[in-house]
């Protein structure tokens, strides 16, 4: 890598707090556009970026590619590298509902785990967890033992340079003290695997899928969906994810919407007139 794609590697990890997947996969589509384009980064033009990003038929693989870009321009403009501020805006992309679990389905998923052994505990508490706070699977990963205190985990480790204080349910907390309790490893690491190194993110996918049929992101939809069809505010639920924006959490409204609709339905007087 060039010494100014190394200097941005740094920026998104120091300045900006990301996470290191998300640093990978930056660094590795400016890399990609450097190669693509045949010259140097500071002196490509919009038409050599558009160019590359025409070969892109899927528009969330290219708002990924957009963003990884955007981001970068940014950093050269904000530190002085250029005097260009390039941002191209973001492609239109036909908003799917995020697709949740109800409390029951999630429930009966987590009632079938064999809680006898070590390894079902930490699915059980692993999935109860992710439910309970609407971590992303990489901020849960990335917990300490000492993140938990008094009912609140702090998310050190969250998306942007951001940190967030969410409350714990007690049944999902009672459920990690066992798993840790039986489980016995030193690790500073709360999430782990049976040779007592750190859960990966494969791992945690496949324990999710293997009980629920989802994966660990859907569970952080659930907890969202969960919160707004009980009624709470739009943004207390975006400061609980950790959104930057109203905009990303406003995903959620059409549950909300629903919900209301079927209250009336269900309890207005003029329901039995019709």
């Amino acid at each position: 890598m060039s010494e100014l794609v190394v200097a941005f590697e740094e920026y998104l990890s120091i300045n900006k707090s990301l996470d290191a997947h998300t640093i990978e996969s930056y660094i590795g589509d400016i890399v990609q556009l450097e190669a693509s384009a045949g010259k140097s980064l500071l002196s490509l033009e919009s038409s050599d970026i558009l160019s590359f990003l025409g070969s892109f038929d899927n528009k969330r693989t290219l708002n990924r590619k957009l963003s990884s870009i955007n981001s970068f321009f940014h950093f050269c403009h904000k530190l002085d590298f250029s005097d260009k501020k390039i941002k191209i805006p973001m492609a239109k992309i036909p908003q799917n509902l995020p697709k949740y679990l109800s409390f029951e389905e999630i429930m009966r998923g987590v009632g079938i785990i064999d809680r006898t052994a070590t390894t079902g505990l930490r699915d059980y508490a692993l999935i109860l967890f992710l439910y309970a706070s609407g971590c992303r699977i990489s901020e849960a990963l990335s917990m300490q033992r000492r993140d938990i205190s008094q009912g609140w985990l702090k998310i050190r480790f969250a998306k942007g340079e951001k940190e967030r204080m969410v409350p714990i349910a007690p049944i999902a907390l009672e459920a990690v003290e066992n798993y840790l309790k039986a489980a016995g490893i030193a690790s500073s690491y709360v999430w782990t695997n049976y040779r007592g190194g750190l859960l990966s993110r494969i791992s945690a996918f496949k324990i999710v899928k293997k009980y629920l049929g989802v994966s660990p992101h859907v569970l952080r939809h659930s907890f969202a969906s969960a919160l707004i069809i009980g009624g709470a505010d739009l943004r207390v639920v975006q400061e609980l994810l950790g959104h930057s924006s109203l905009i990303t959490t406003q995903i959620y409204t059409h549950i909300q919407k629903e919900n209301l609709a079927e209250t009336m339905n269900r309890y207005h007087p003029l329901r039995e007139q019709s």
